[in-house]
């Protein structure tokens, strides 16, 4: 009877094993792990191995090692998480101009954009203005309130000055003009987009040497001609560039209203026709004039964008409808899309960790001098040279008399007083005596000592300075700490990282659901 209770027993636990597991791989992002309580779901860590999993000889790094990286790298931004460095106000800038920067590609329609530039590349291209072209301008500048009279006796003195050049004038003569008379006296270079429509479509239109009869813009009057002319670049080099350009001359770049009419679609975009109706006859409303995602909008909301957009009433109420739109679809961006919240997450969790690892490694191994001291003393074993070196100093002078006085002045002081005394002792009037190069010296590092200690070949001497000597003792291995370098620093920022780690491993609780690590996709 105990028998069959314990297969029964242990055919139950099968069960709810095989149960156990099949709910695993149904769950479409199960919970992973708990770091300190915090729950961390499998999609998280499989976007962690796809951005960390090779080295730096592209291969890949063994699962239990990606594991263990990411469970270090979790302890270590619980810790800057407690230490409040989330909370900081850099900190949170910083985040939100990441963000700022990513939201960018998810709130236009990148192939509307595309398709709106290249279609505008390729009507450059096949006409003539392609390119760039480098141009000189005789130029007035025409303010807003410039009367009939003065803007007359302008433009008769612009036609005076084109027909002069048309008689057979010749490059100086436009130069003179530009010197004498325009108010921008530069050449410059014109590309597409970048100046106002009417200056383009006429400088574009010129070839090099031609000069353009003169001709109104929103700035003035010009009489332009022509320098030099540069081919279009090929379209992917340009394509980001004409969507900017686009975008500060339309004031909307095609792309994103795009996708504010897809978006108006996708949160059921309602107007209230007798609101608007209200505010367009009115001026203003306190009645609602749109619902989106189910949330209406009001007279009272558009008020407020409009007394930061001083524009006719229409295009305010454009405005605000694509803004509210945006601002709806970027506060879902993180529910919308699940790549973008692991992006997001991990911009915000990269900069906690590089705070706190700069607190706790990185900043502290190059200013700790005691830590560095001291790991040097206890593995002064690991640091030795191939070959000995010479710790001293090399001394240029003018005399072999000096030459025997400063290295007699010398032995009497500390080595970290030579320089000085040899600035105040021999160098203080107007001729100096002596040059001078302290430091630690391995072969080749110095000609002179070369010669003079590792038996070199001879160097030529310094000029005004041609006895040299040295002075100082050949050493086997470093005997400061300062003396080691670079290696030193990042030996200790090592010891540092693993005690750390182990301090946080002690302190923290990491509970892993196994039954999930089986099924994460490491590639």
């Amino acid at each position: 009877m105990q028998s069959k209770m314990m297969t029964m027993v242990k055919s139950g636990l099968a069960i709810l094993f095989l149960l156990s597991g099949l709910a695993v791989i149904a769950q479409p992002d199960p919970v992973l792990m708990r770091i300190n309580g915090k729950e961390v779901f499998r999609s998280e860590f499989e976007y962690a191995c796809r951005q960390n999993g090779k080295l730096a000889d592209g291969v890949r790094k063994q699962r239990q090692d990606l594991l263990d990286w990411f469970v270090n790298f979790k302890l270590k931004v619980a810790e800057a998480e407690a230490a409040g460095l989330d909370t900081a106000e850099v900190f949170r800038s910083r985040l939100d101009s990441c963000r700022r920067q990513l939201v960018k590609s998810y709130l236009t329609d990148e192939e509307t954009n595309e398709r709106v530039a290249r279609r505008f590349y390729d009507k450059m291209k096949s006409g003539r203005r392609a390119g760039q072209v480098r141009v000189s301008h005789i130029y007035k500048s025409l303010p807003q309130n410039i009367s009939g009279y003065t803007l007359r006796k302008v433009e008769a003195k612009m036609d005076s000055i084109y027909e002069s050049l048309g008689k057979g004038a010749t490059a100086a003569a436009f130069d003179a003009y530009v010197k004498d008379f325009s108010d921008d006296k530069t050449t410059f270079w014109v590309r597409w987009l970048q100046m106002p429509a009417e200056f383009e479509e006429v400088a574009f239109d010129l070839q090099p040497g031609e000069i353009s009869r003169p001709f109104f813009t929103p700035q003035g009057i010009h009489i332009v001609k022509v320098l030099e002319r540069k081919a279009i670049p090929p379209f992917d080099e340009v394509k980001e560039e004409m969507i900017r350009c686009r975008t500060r001359r339309h004031g909307m770049d095609k792309g994103t209203e795009a996708l504010v009419e897809k978006l108006k679609q996708e949160y059921h975009y309602t107007p209230d026709r007798a609101g608007m109706e209200e505010l367009m006859s009115k001026g203003q409303t306190g009645r609602t004039l749109f619902t989106l995602g189910g949330r209406s909008y009001t007279g009272k909301e558009f008020a407020r964008f409009a007394a930061a957009h001083p524009e006719g009433i229409q295009r305010q109420l454009n405005g605000f409808v694509m803004k509210s739109v945006l601002d709806y679809e970027n506060n879902h961006l993180e529910r919308k899309y699940p790549v973008f919240r692991l992006l997001m997450q991990k911009y915000r969790e990269d900069m906690l960790f590089n705070e706190i690892s700069n607190r706790e490694v990185w900043g502290r191994s190059k200013t700790d001098e005691a830590g560095l001291k001291g790991y040097f003393e206890d593995h002064r074993q690991n640091y030795h040279w191939e070959a000995p070196r010479y710790k001293g100093i090399v001394l240029h002078c003018t005399s072999k008399r000096v030459s025997k006085q400063v290295r007699k002045f010398l032995k009497g002081l500390p080595e970290n007083e030579w320089l000085d005394a040899i600035r105040l002792t021999f160098n203080a009037g107007d001729t100096p005596k002596v040059q001078a190069e302290q430091g630690l010296f391995a072969r080749g590092d110095n000609a002179y000592v070369d010669d003079l200690v590792f038996k070199g070949k001879e160097p030529a001497p310094v000029m005004s300075f041609p006895f040299t000597a040295v002075l100082g003792k050949k050493v086997k291995g470093p005997e400061d700490y300062r003396e080691v370098g670079g290696q030193l620093v990042t030996d200790y920022q090592n010891y540092l990282e693993q005690r750390w780690i182990a301090k946080l491993r002690a302190a923290g609780k990491v509970e892993i659901n196994q039954e999930v690590l089986k099924t994460v996709n490491y590639h």
